[in-house]
């Protein structure tokens, strides 16, 4: 929804960006005194152009002046030379145009000395810039693509326009609503690896602006390079340019410069404000907000007589006096809030007459201060931030209301409960108020709701607000409603159908319940409507979808159910709708196939039921992101429905996961630039076709072929030729074999696991450069792991379990683990003994090495992994005493170290924290030995907590897997749920009286210390460990009674108490009724159901030994909602995006 959220706020700022965007000379193409007819050859390649422009209800206009056989100089937006009839400008900024691309055809206008093709949409995040073609415009002055949704590698083509004066690539911009609000848009992502190499042959540059373009360059190496190729440069600006580094003293020798913005560059070196800079004699704009200044800022800056715009905020560290400005000094713009900048009384204020924007601190705040502003008759816009104290407060709220003009109001980190909430109500001249990371309470908002001027509202990030007021509804100047991120509790208002002015509804984020009011259908001038990630429930309302204005539909992820209802299509203007992730039933109504302004329809993760045929779509020519997936949706290609051939041809964005597909749809294949393609959890078979690399390897970004039956790829080479670093490239679970392919490109994840791969390329670790997660397991992979797997160094999850690899696990993994954080190599053949030298800056939060040959000891120097969480050593040869030491890991979660040759007592600390967090601990199958000492339970401080709120702990992006075995029965469980607490002590040689204060861990789900030597009787302290789902005291020498207590573990669903020296009657109430003889057998001196032995009657029949292996699996598993469930249903999260909920997922027994 990130490329629609931009969309819809660019047709806010399409009329905006007229009367801005041409920052450069004769940008506004006027008519010809005396036009003469445009050259043929140029008629037709514009026409060619238009026809790769797709039009919809954000376009402003459909260019209808285009037409074959009229004089394209007289078309829009298009200039000719008088004496040739050549085109040598195209303006079609911000008309909403959008496209796949930008087409190449464009490159033959050789005459083109302006080309402004900004605030359009030519693919947002899916296309890549065209790596060529720009240098045959050899006569451009003046290249505008600023926000045109192209994303990549800067063109270096470019970098060869030596006449250019003016370069826009921005890639962000700023919205200014009415009351002076500014919202901040990522629009593309674009990059430059070699600044110097951009702009070394740009000499004639005078505006360079690269506003949210990732540039890779340090930022002193970019400053000198623009002091050296650039310089007669007056503009510059590389806003959010995420540079690193200092503003080097070269930059002092351009001296024509009138606005610099460097701002928002947070990981620049902290230093000093560069003093070159107040002699820069034109300087008008200087925006330098969060780049880490620190020190003391020399007043003079703000003595500069053409300075009107200077923004200092957000540098915590930058100290000075708030400055003396007389009525001469032209500031229009002061921001110096989140900054450390004092006020003395000799310094105020003097009737500043051309301050239209202020940000202050709080702390510098009081009455006395306020009162020294004297009279600023332009203020329309402050921002406030640290306002904590009531004094300060107050102080402010006083001082707005006295100033008359005023219409914008921010408030940044305040604590609104520390004075009386109505004060914020006495603004009435208010046109827009924003209120983000802070502290407000439900009488704020009823307050704010007193100011009848108010035209946008926007309250972000601000905690628990309680109800939203009824009395929202006297808002009838409201035209932006946006609250984000605040927790609100209860049902929306019906009042908010009220507001009749209103333009754009945004409540995300915010647990809001109940229905949906059916009053919003009276908010006819409602464009945007967007309630996700909340509770709502029940039905959607009809009239919503035919809104007469509306064009985003935003319900996502609430619990929202029943049928979507027929709607009238003729009244809708709908552009996106997204329902996904909720509980909507039946079929997917007829009237979203003839919503033809359609461009986003995401309906996936529902219970959406019925035939659907994807020609039904043939309507929709805009269509770029389609997303059914994971319904219960049986959808067809074209079997039934004989529409045009070439429907949903535009689609950039395919989600079809779990749709019963049996074959690839054929529509792929007409399909040229496609950035992301979900076809998960299908039956699809035969070869994975090669025209996934051969047509969309400049486009691709994201690919799911997992849980299908493919069984081959169609390769020419085992090096998939990509443009781009590919988000996700996922064909696990398939039925592939041979050798694993791998992107030339690398991809961020990568998963292969569940095949019948059966080698790796012998360079492998050579496309795994920006690669954050890899997945291998469960194949037929054999060889050795080679050291260069630690030359991958952007890899935070390794999963190659499962498979046939030998030799020694390569030293540097474990020892230079900086970034790695989940290594997964279980049932292997590895061997040898783990390195010793582990870094203090370990990495490592799971380590998975279960069902190897590792020997030797445990290295202490594991200590230094401060971060792990999971640690499994089982089945392997390690020979050591118990790792007391592991106790001071203050995260340490999980601890398996069953099936090896740990020997020894059980020790524990005297004093200290020991395994504060612990919730599973394994130490099954060693040679412990001794008594349990009680204080050693004590120290589990997690299993003591009964959580029963089914809450997990989940790792976004990487996966862990542990493997809990109670005497041979195996539990797989991806993501690490913190409701899940075990101990398993089985088959050791302990001895000793079981310690009754085991019973204090009421939160244990199972409890295996079965194959011991355990006396005494049975604790009756374990009837109060009410969440226990599996006891198994099997094989010791038990005796006396069951205790009565025991019945109270009605979660209970395993129980063996065979082969001991129990007696007495079994209890016979709740959970013991289910039981079967086999949890009793091997005890003489029991009687009683469900034994045949009745009491009081001697038993003469030899009782066989039990096997305690006997256990059903299924049975254990899905006994409960908590443990069963829980460790059954595995939650696995990628970047961004849920997969695999509507998959089977299995039990897995090694």
């Amino acid at each position: 929804m990130a490329s629609v959220g931009w969309a819809l706020l660019l047709f806010l700022a399409q009329l905006h960006s007229f009367a801005n965007s041409k920052s450069h000379a004769d940008a506004n193409l006027t008519r010809h005194s005396a036009p003469s007819l445009c050259h043929p050859d140029q008629a037709d390649i514009l026409l060619k152009l238009k026809r790769s422009f797709l039009f919809d209800s954000y376009s402003i206009t459909t260019l209808p002046s285009w037409q074959p056989g009229s004089d394209c100089c007289l078309w829009e937006g298009v200039r000719c030379s008088n004496s040739s009839g050549h085109v040598t400008a195209l303006d079609l900024s911000g008309i909403g145009l959008h496209s796949n691309g930008i087409d190449s055809v464009i490159f033959n206008l050789t005459s083109l000395s302006l080309l402004d093709l900004s605030m359009n949409d030519f693919g947002g995040m899916n296309y890549r810039n065209p790596s060529d073609g720009f240098e045959k415009l050899s006569l451009l002055t003046h290249l505008n693509l600023s926000n045109a949704g192209i994303s990549g590698q800067i063109p270096k083509g470019i970098s060869k326009l030596t006449n250019l004066l003016s370069l826009d690539l921005s890639c962000s911009f700023t919205i200014t609503d009415d009351g002076g609000n500014v919202g901040y848009i990522e629009a593309c992502e674009s990059w430059e690896h070699n600044f110097q190499d951009l702009v070394a042959n740009l000499s004639n540059l005078r505006e360079l602006k690269l506003d949210g373009v990732f540039i890779l360059s340090r930022a002193e190496d970019c400053f000198k390079a623009l002091a050296k190729s650039v310089p007669h440069l007056r503009v510059l600006s590389m806003d959010s340019c995420e540079l690193q580094g200092h503003i080097d003293h070269s930059l002092s020798r351009l001296q024509f410069l009138s606005m610099i913005n460097l701002s928002n560059n947070f990981r620049m070196t902290p230093g000093p404000f560069p003093e070159f800079f107040m002699y820069f004699l034109n300087l008008s704009v200087l925006r330098l907000a969060r780049i880490n200044l620190e020190g003391w800022l020399p007043p003079i800056i703000f003595q500069s007589k053409n300075l009107r715009v200077l923004d200092l905020s957000g540098n915590l560290n930058l100290s000075g006096n708030i400055p003396k400005l007389s009525n001469v000094n032209c500031l229009e713009t002061l921001k110096l809030h989140m900054t450390n900048f004092s006020y003395g009384k000799s310094n105020y204020f003097i009737n500043s007459k051309s301050l239209m924007e202020l940000g202050l601190d709080g702390k510098i705040i009081s009455m006395d201060f306020l009162s020294s502003f004297g009279i600023l008759d332009s203020l329309r816009k402050v921002i406030l931030t640290g306002l904590d104290l009531q004094r300060e407060m107050e102080s402010a709220f006083l001082w707005i209301e006295g100033t008359k003009k005023l219409t914008s109001l921010e408030f940044f980190e305040c604590d609104f409960s520390v004075t009386n909430s109505s004060i914020i109500g006495n603004s009435k001249n208010l046109r827009s108020l924003s209120i983000s990371d802070s502290n407000i309470k439900e009488q704020t908002l009823s307050a704010v709701a007193n100011l009848k001027t108010l035209k946008t509202l926007s309250i972000n990030n601000c905690g628990l607000l309680g109800k939203l007021p009824s009395s929202i509804g006297n808002m009838s100047s409201l035209e932006v409603l946006n609250i984000f991120d605040c927790q609100l509790s209860g049902p929306m208002p019906h009042e908010i159908g009220q507001i009749k002015k209103l333009t754009s509804l945004i409540l995300g984020y915010t647990g809001l319940s109940g229905t949906i009011p059916g009053s919003i259908g009276n908010l006819t001038q409602l464009t945007e409507l967007a309630i996700y990630f909340g509770h709502l429930s029940g039905e959607i309302p009809t009239p919503l979808f035919s809104l007469p204005a509306l064009q985003v539909l935003d319900l996502q992820r609430n619990k929202l159910s029943g049928p979507i209802q027929e709607f009238n299509v003729v009244s809708s203007h709908l552009y996106s709708i997204d329902l996904s992730i909720n509980g909507l039933t039946g079929q997917i109504p007829q009237s979203f196939f003839v919503l033809t302004s359609l461009r986003y329809l995401d309906i996936a993760e529902n219970n959406l039921t019925g035939s659907v045929d994807l020609a039904s779509f043939w309507r929709l020519n805009n269509l770029t992101y389609l997303s059914l997936s994971n319904n219960k949706l049986s959808v067809m290609d074209g079997e039934v429905c004989n529409y045009s051939s070439n429907y949903l041809s535009g689609l950039t964005k395919v989600g079809l996961a779990s749709c019963s597909l049996t074959k690839l749809p054929s529509f792929l294949m007409r399909l040229n630039h496609v950035a992301s393609l979900d076809l998960s959890c299908n039956n699809i078979s035969g070869d994975i076709p090669s025209l996934i690399w051969e047509r969309w390897n400049s486009s691709l970004e994201s690919i799911d072929l997992s849980q299908n039956i493919f069984t081959g790829i169609q390769l020419t080479s085992y090096v998939i030729p990509f443009s781009n670093i590919l988000d996700n490239f996922d064909v696990s679970s398939n039925r592939l074999r041979g050798q694993i392919p791998m992107p030339s490109s690398s991809a961020w994840f990568l998963d292969y696991s569940n095949n019948s791969f059966s080698s790796v390329l012998p360079n492998f670790t050579l496309y795994l450069n920006d690669t954050n997660f890899l997945s291998m397991s469960r194949n037929n992979i054999s060889g050795y792991l080679p050291h260069s797997i630690c030359d991958a160094s952007a890899l935070e999850s390794l999963d190659l379990a499962f498979n046939n690899f030998r030799g020694l696990i390569p030293a540097c993994l474990i020892e230079k683990a900086f970034v790695i954080g989940v290594l997964n190599l279980r049932e292997n053949h590895f061997e040898g003994v783990l390195p010793s030298n582990i870094s203090s800056e370990c990495s490592f939060q799971a380590i998975d090495l279960h069902g190897n040959d590792i020997e030797g000891h445990l290295p202490k120097a594991l200590y230094n992994c401060s971060g792990l969480e999971v640690l499994d050593l089982g089945r392997n040869k390690i020979t050591d005493t118990f790792p007391s030491w592991l106790g001071g890991h203050l995260n340490l979660r999980v601890l398996i170290l069953r099936s090896n040759q740990f020997h020894g007592s059980l020790d524990y600390p005297k004093n200290g924290e020991y395994f504060p967090r612990l919730q599973t601990i394994d130490l099954a199958s060693n040679n412990f030995s001794g008594n349990l000492h009680p204080q050693w339970f004590q120290w589990f401080k997690p299993m003591e907590k009964y959580n029963n709120t089914g809450q997990y702990y989940t790792k976004v992006g990487l996966k862990e897997t542990v493997i809990t075995s109670y005497k041979g029965l195996y539990m797989t469980f991806e993501e690490i749920l913190t409701t899940v607490t075990s101990i398993d002590l089985s088959d050791n040689a302990l001895e000793g009286t079981i310690p009754g204060s085991i019973g204090k861990l009421v939160s244990l789900r199972a409890l295996n210390m079965s194959h011991n030597s355990f006396t005494g009787q049975i604790p009756r302290q374990l009837g109060g460990m009410t969440a226990l789902e599996l006891l198994d005291l099997s094989s010791n020498m038990l005796s006396g009674e069951i205790p009565e207590e025991l019945t109270n573990l009605t979660f209970l669903s395993i129980l063996n108490l065979s082969n001991n020296q129990l007696e007495g009657t079994i209890p016979r109430s709740r959970q013991f009724l289910t039981f079967e003889n086999s949890s009793f057998d091997g005890n003489a001196g029991i009687c009683g159901p469900p034994l045949s032995k009745q009491c009081g009657i001697p038993d003469t029949r030899a009782h066989p030994k039990s096997s305690s292996d006997n256990v059903d699996v299924v049975l254990f598993l899905f006994a409960g909602v908590g443990f069963g469930v829980g460790f059954a249903a595995a939650i696995l999260m990628k970047q961004g995006w849920n997969r695999r909920w509507f998959c089977i997922l299995r039990i897995q027994q090694p």
